[in-house]
């Protein structure tokens, strides 16, 4: 019977068609290591009998072919990548934990509860919530302040705001006359008939009915 190898869920395979390596990373905060890459014997070897087939023709070009036909499936079936994995998952290990409590691998590094044995989103690190608590009561209780004071008493509500003036098309933060041409940005428009001030692009009187 092969021998069992293990492996863990938190690892992405960056091996190629020249050798083996591995990416394992936390599956908290997303750091993580690199394996070291490590050449496949035989396939620099496969790659020799190409080149040489390609160079040679005839019978060296036999066993170019057959070379090919040797390529082994790189995510299964391959004694080589089971053994580089096993080293690689061995070289990782002692920087990763698994959270008995949620199964996750987390870094020891960031993301371990040393005094809890458990990852930091099973167990948080008790300072750190005591931290984030008192800035998020902090940044509530601002915004309470500020609703209490009246941020509007010296804006002109009444009045259309405008965002680009009328006569130039500049555009404008506010006020009632154009920064760059000096026009009046909410333009008075007056009833003939009664004198009532209408709005902007009113057609008839609002007071009177009168056709403007």
């Amino acid at each position: 019977m092969s021998e069992i190898v293990p492996f863990t869920d938190n690892y992405d395979d960056q091996s190629n068609l020249d050798g083996y390596q591995f990416e394992f990373k936390c599956e908290r905060c997303g750091n993580g290591y690199r394996s070291p890459y490590v050449p496949d014997i035989k396939e620099k070897g496969r790659g020799i009998l190409r080149a040489a087939g390609g160079l040679l023709g005839g019978r060296m070009g036999d066993l170019s072919s057959a070379a090919d036909s040797m390529m082994w499936n790189r995510g299964t079936n391959s004694k080589a990548k089971d053994a580089a994995l096993r080293q690689a998952v061995e070289a990782v290990r002692p920087h990763f934990k698994q959270c008995r409590g949620c199964g996750d691998w987390v870094c020891i590094d960031v993301c371990w509860n040393n005094e809890i044995g458990q990852c930091s989103n099973c167990s948080p690190f008790v300072a750190e919530e005591i931290s984030r608590a008192q800035a998020a009561a902090q940044v509530e209780q601002i915004k309470e302040k500020a609703r209490e004071k009246d941020w509007t008493a010296d804006l002109d509500l009444t009045t259309r705001a405008k965002v680009k003036c009328p006569s130039c098309s500049a555009t404008v933060d506010g006020g009632k006359f154009c920064p760059e041409c000096g026009e009046k940005l909410a333009k008075s428009n007056f009833c003939t008939e009664c004198g009532a001030e209408q709005k902007e692009g009113a057609k008839f009187c609002a007071e009177c009915g009168n056709k403007m």
